[in-house]
């Protein structure tokens, strides 16, 4: 009995020489390692890319073509495979990867590195390592940085469609940029998406709808989610959105008939809001219209008055402007007055509102 306890301790110690595992650890059971497990994940568009790895600390030792030989397969990390995740398919250095988990390897070098991601993602360090599993190989530039005593993964250069990932390890990272065709991939989800339960709402068909026309991709497409959420529940917002996908398709008879069906759905903010973002769009005389309208249909609400006075600023009558805008002030909520009280001392000194 002593014999085979001792055989396994010899064991135990072989394997840890040669895995790197401190004696001091378990093949059995759950003990700190030296080098803790961390974890990093970025979402861009909605494609999560997650980093699994343990954190090796330099401890004044010679890291870098000593600890770390160039030349040779290395785990980017410590213990069991460092590993990247990908929800969605991504580029790396603009060469195409498949979603999916993959074992991250690299060969550093003094001036490249290749990152390899390798199918087999459940391996111990990079031992077993084996280049026919290798999904993708690319070669990057390291470059010089600040003092990481602790090995670490972090993404930067965060753009709406790509993040460069760096590992930074003493004063050395070697970055590589991985892209995702966003628009795509939430073109593809959101067919997915409206087979569940959204199917039943208004509002996923026309978040959907307005999602593709905000980025002027698939526009009959949008068009189609935008009739699908009136189906569902025929408002003022899924409307208006109809409206603007068809004015965007050249339609513009069909738009403004969808425009006008918005406007009788509209709430009086709703409609007042609107003819603000008329103002903007310099549809100035459509916006008064509303206004007007809005006014004559529900005199007794704040915001109608200083609709009002801005039709009445833009025809020079700032007195009549100043008065509606008083009354607005008088009844507007708290957090409105000080904004309103500008407007007024504008008027009272004869200055346009709506410039």
């Amino acid at each position: 009995m002593f014999k085979v306890a001792l055989r396994a301790i010899s064991l135990s110690l072989l394997l840890a020489a040669l895995t790197g595992v401190s004696a001091a650890q378990s093949f059995v059971l759950d003990l700190p390692y030296p080098s803790q497990r961390a974890e990093v994940t970025q979402r861009i568009g909605i494609t999560d890319i997650t980093i699994t790895y343990h954190r090796p600390l330099v401890k004044d030792r010679k890291i870098w073509n000593s600890l770390v030989p160039y030349g040779k397969v290395w785990r980017a990390g410590a213990n069991e495979n460092t590993t990247i995740t990908f929800s969605d398919p991504v580029l790396i250095e603009d060469r195409p990867l498949d979603k999916g988990t993959y074992g991250l390897h690299t060969i550093p070098n003094a001036n490249e590195w290749t990152i390899i991601f390798s199918k087999n993602s459940t391996s111990w360090g990079s031992f077993t390592y084996d280049q026919a599993e290798d999904t993708l190989r690319v070669t990057v530039k390291p470059k010089a940085a600040d003092m990481h005593n602790a090995l670490t993964y972090e993404f930067d250069q965060l753009q709406p469609d790509s993040a460069v990932i760096e590992l930074e390890w003493e004063k050395l990272a070697v970055p590589f940029k991985v892209s995702v065709d966003v628009r795509g991939v939430v073109q593809a989800s959101l067919k997915k998406q409206l087979r569940g339960h959204s199917q039943y709402t208004w509002m996923s068909w026309n978040d959907a709808a307005s999602y593709l026309f905000a980025e002027k991709i698939a526009l009959d497409e949008a068009l189609t989610y935008a009739d699908k959420s009136i189906e569902n529940e025929d408002r003022y917002d899924n409307e208006l959105t109809k409206s603007r996908i068809l004015m965007a398709l050249n339609r513009k008879d069909e738009a403004a008939t969808a425009e006008k069906k918005a406007l009788t759905l509209a709430s009086p903010l709703q409609a007042h809001l609107y003819g603000r973002q008329l103002q903007t769009e310099k549809r100035s005389e459509e916006a008064f219209a509303i206004f007007h309208e809005n006014a004559k249909k529900h005199p007794d609400l704040w915001f109608v008055h200083t609709g009002l006075a801005r039709v009445y600023s833009a025809e020079g009558k700032f007195d009549d402007a100043a008065r509606e805008m008083k009354v607005a002030e008088s009844e507007a909520p708290d957090n409105q007055k000080s904004y309103l009280d500008g407007l007024v001392r504008q008027l009272d000194a004869k200055q346009d509102i709506n410039q």
